[in-house]
């Protein structure tokens, strides 16, 4: 294999033998490393396969933005996953659940506590996934010095129920991948500037809707009832809300559905943290 594009020294994109697209990580796999280079196989830990039409440089960049640690930590807590849902985990959940862990850790180290108000909805729907869930935190806790709180099993309850959620449907992949450039044009209207789509903040942008694309279809939107949490972030992210409330009218035009006003949180929040990308 060679190294099509280095995201830092210890992940790379390259193409393997079947001529797909894959992100490798590795100890010092990319220190150095050019375009065109020949990838040391020796040195290569995980290969990360883009499923499910996944852009391949916005999912390495994902990959690299997280620690390795963190990376080694997911892949071995989705072992239990697997077994209790008995089920193949694609590539995108591992990144998911280590980025979710990574930024876990980062908020109890600084002390900031997280409240996840949709317990009774995932205890309800989810129950499998959120007992393999419950399992994935306390084998994470044994292994941290300072553990994160068991209310994050909720967080990746949903990550494993999201993990079945590829429909295999080319045309509405195409149908959705115009939504997204739509509502793109709308974030680049309000806010009067450019934004970057291969940003670490745009790949989660994008992943959010694809699963709130699937929630829709299904009929399962997040519920309703957290009046505190949303006049909190109205208030937190005031321009976020404004833009958001725009995107959620596009999205009621084209799915020709109500979006509950949970959802425009979850997308309020996805836009503030776009908007915190540095320009340029």
């Amino acid at each position: 294999m060679e190294v099509l594009r280095v995201f830092n020294n210890n992940v790379v994109l390259s193409r393997d033998g079947s001529g797909r697209e894959v992100i490798l990580t590795g100890r010092g796999l990319g220190f150095q490393a050019r375009p065109g280079d020949h990838v040391d196989d020796d040195r290569i830990a995980r290969t990360f396969v883009p499923d499910d039409g996944r852009d391949p440089d916005n999912l390495g960049a994902q990959i690299a933005a997280i620690p390795p640690e963190h990376i080694t930590l997911a892949d071995e807590a989705l072992a239990i996953a697997r077994q209790e849902l008995d089920t193949e985990l694609p590539a995108h959940v591992v990144v998911a659940l280590a980025d979710h862990l990574s930024f876990a850790i980062k908020r109890v180290r600084s002390g900031i506590a997280l409240d996840y108000p949709l317990r009774s909805e995932v205890s309800h729907l989810y129950p499998k996934e959120l007992a393999a869930a419950t399992r994935i935190v306390a084998y994470v806790n044994a292994r941290l010095e300072l553990p994160i709180p068991e209310d994050e099993a909720i967080a990746i309850a949903l990550h494993l129920v999201n993990a079945g959620f590829a429909t295999g449907d080319l045309s509405e992949t195409y149908r959705i991948t115009g939504l997204f450039r739509q509502l793109f044009d709308v974030l680049e209207q309000a806010y009067g500037r450019p934004f970057d789509r291969d940003t670490v903040s745009a790949a989660r942008f994008i992943t959010h809707l694809r699963y709130f694309f699937i929630r829709m279809k299904k009929g399962e939107q997040l519920a309703e009832g957290h009046e505190i949490l949303a006049a909190a972030i109205q208030q937190a992210y005031p321009e976020a809300y404004a833009c958001a409330l725009k995107l959620t009218s596009v999205l009621e035009l084209r799915l020709g559905d109500e979006i509950t006003d949970n959802e425009v949180l979850y997308l309020t929040m996805h836009v503030a943290r776009l908007a915190s990308d540095p320009v340029g």
